[in-house]
């Protein structure tokens, strides 16, 4: 994978502009009282899908070139990133595959189709999502558009940084929930970029094994 830099974020904010929402900065006196800082909240949850996935997921999507363009996106993910990719693709017209595991939310499943994706599902096992994955990919030659692993959507995601200290330029730090790493990769990158002194934290969402 291309390590993404601050140009590429840069060029993603360009991208991806027309078709997601600046999302609000909200604030909270309890929360600031509860902590004795002065916090301010991104609020992703109103983006485009409901997730800041979809900013990724549209870098990914409409920075596709030549013939990756007809042949269309393929991604495995059971949640936001499927919805994402499913409403990016969507948005430029092209064909787009998601595997998912049967157990997946029949919501989740019905969004993806609303959004014009087509579902595969496999078995909830990470042997099955390979197999079911490498035909999906062999059949249709669509690009693989990872859900946290990928340049395009490591620069995506960075735009949340650009947009939170274009309106906040003080912030000291900044707190991210990460699953897979492409949201605190991309913040980071922007962030460091922009404010160098910024301190860039984490917050380790992955559940624990059993």
């Amino acid at each position: 994978m291309i390590i993404p830099n601050f140009d590429n974020v840069l060029e993603a904010a360009d991208r991806i502009k027309p078709h997601i929402h600046q999302t609000p900065i909200l604030t909270s006196s309890f929360m600031n009282e509860l902590t004795g800082a002065e916090l301010f909240f991104k609020c992703e949850n109103f983006q485009k899908a409901g997730a800041f996935k979809v900013r990724g997921a549209c870098n990914a999507v409409f920075g596709l070139s030549g013939d990756k363009v007809s042949k269309g996106v393929a991604t495995h993910s059971s949640g936001n990133h499927a919805l994402s990719l499913s409403y990016a693709a969507g948005r430029r017209d092209i064909p787009v595959t998601v595997v998912m595991p049967r157990t997946a939310p029949d919501a989740k499943k019905a969004a993806v189709r609303g959004y014009g994706g087509v579902v595969v599902e496999c078995e909830p096992s990470t042997s099955s999502r390979e197999e079911v994955f490498a035909q999906v990919v062999a059949q249709s030659g669509a690009d693989f558009v990872h859900p946290y692993n990928d340049e395009q959507i490591i620069s995506g995601q960075g735009t949340v940084a650009l947009e939170m200290l274009a309106v906040q330029p003080d912030l000291d730090a900044i707190v991210v929930p990460i699953g897979g790493g492409g949201l605190i990769s991309g913040i980071s990158i922007a962030a460091k970029a922009i404010k160098p002194s910024i301190s860039c934290s984490f917050k380790d969402l992955s559940l624990p094994s059993h």
